[in-house]
C-alpha cells in the first residue's frame, strides 16, 4: 500500500502531493504577491524584513555571504537580504516550480544589485549543491507544501555550511483568544473568494487554508527541526502566532 499525506484536507499518495501544488502554483505565480498583499494587510512584508533582519547579512568580507533562498520563487525575500547586505550577499533563489522562478527572475532585471542572485529551479527534498555550500538557508511560507518536511530539512543541514543558519518563516496556529476565531472566520470566508478575484481561482487559496492547518505545531517543527541535527533552536512568534519564524544552526 502507497505512502498517503495531506493536501488541504484530501488526503493523497505521498508521490502525487508535489504535482498538485505544482499546479497550485503555477495559477497563481503572476499574482501570488499582490495576494500576500490583500490576505495579510501587507503585513506579511513586516515578516520577512524581521527574518532578513534576524538573518543580519554582512556587508563586508573575504568571501561573498551565500544564501539560499528555497521555494523563494518571485524574488522578494532575496531581494531583501541583498539590499540588507549592500550587495554584498550572493542569493540562489531555487523553487521547484518554474512559473514561480520566471516571475522573480524578472523582477530581479529591475534590482539595485540585479547581478547578485541566480535562480534555480530545484526540488527542497533533493537539492542539487555540493555540501557545506551555503552560510544561510532561509524559506518563506514554503516549508508546509513540501511533501517530506523532514527530508528537506535534512537536506538543508547538508548543504549549509558547518555555522551555517536556517530561518524558516511560515503559518502557524494562532493562540490569542478572540483572534483565533476572527483569523479562522476570515481565513474560511474571505480568503478563498479573494483568490477566485484576483487570480480567476478560488480552489488554489482553499488549499492555502486547509494546509496553514494541516502544519505542525511549533513545539512539533522544533523537534523536526532538531531531528534533522541542527541545533540552537528557536521558535518566535509574529502577530498572534499567525506567523512564525523558526532559527537554528549547523555547528
Amino acid at each position: 500500500m502507497s505512502e498517503t499525506t495531506h493536501f488541504g484536507e484530501q488526503t493523497v499518495p505521498l508521490e502525487a502531493k508535489q504535482g498538485m501544488v505544482n499546479d497550485v502554483f503555477h495559477a497563481v505565480a503572476d499574482r501570488y504577491d499582490l495576494m500576500n498583499d490583500l490576505m495579510s494587510g501587507g503585513v506579511h512584508r513586516l515578516w520577512k524584513d524581521a527574518m532578513v533582519a534576524r538573518l543580519a547579512p554582512p556587508k563586508t568580507g573575504k568571501l561573498p555571504y551565500r544564501v539560499l533562498d528555497m521555494a523563494g520563487g518571485t524574488g522578494d525575500v532575496a531581494e531583501r537580504i541583498i539590499n540588507a547586505s549592500v550587495g554584498y550577499a550572493e542569493v540562489t533563489v531555487s523553487d521547484i516550480n518554474s512559473d514561480m522562478l520566471r516571475v522573480g527572475a524578472e523582477r530581479a532585471k529591475g534590482w539595485r544589485f540585479p547581478d547578485q542572485a541566480k535562480f534555480v529551479e530545484a526540488n527542497a527534498e533533493e537539492l542539487p549543491f555540493e555540501s557545506d555550500t551555503f552560510d544561510a538557508y532561509t524559506i518563506a511560507f514554503g516549508i508546509r507544501n513540501v511533501p517530506r518536511i523532514e527530508k528537506a530539512l535534512k537536506e538543508a543541514h547538508r548543504v549549509l555550511k558547518r555555522g551555517g543558519k536556517l530561518l524558516v518563516l511560515e503559518f502557524s496556529q494562532v493562540d490569542v483568544p478572540l483572534l483565533d476565531e476572527a483569523y479562522k472566520l476570515f481565513s474560511d470566508r474571505m480568503i478563498p473568494p479573494m483568490g477566485k478575484w484576483v487570480t480567476g481561482d478560488a480552489q488554489p487559496y482553499q488549499y492555502l487554508v486547509e494546509s496553514i492547518r494541516k502544519f505542525p505545531t511549533p513545539e512539533r517543527f522544533i523537534q523536526m527541526i532538531a531531528g534533522a541535527g541542527f541545533k540552537r533552536v528557536t521558535h518566535t512568534a509574529f502577530t498572534g502566532n499567525i506567523a512564525a519564524l523558526h532559527t537554528a544552526w549547523k555547528l
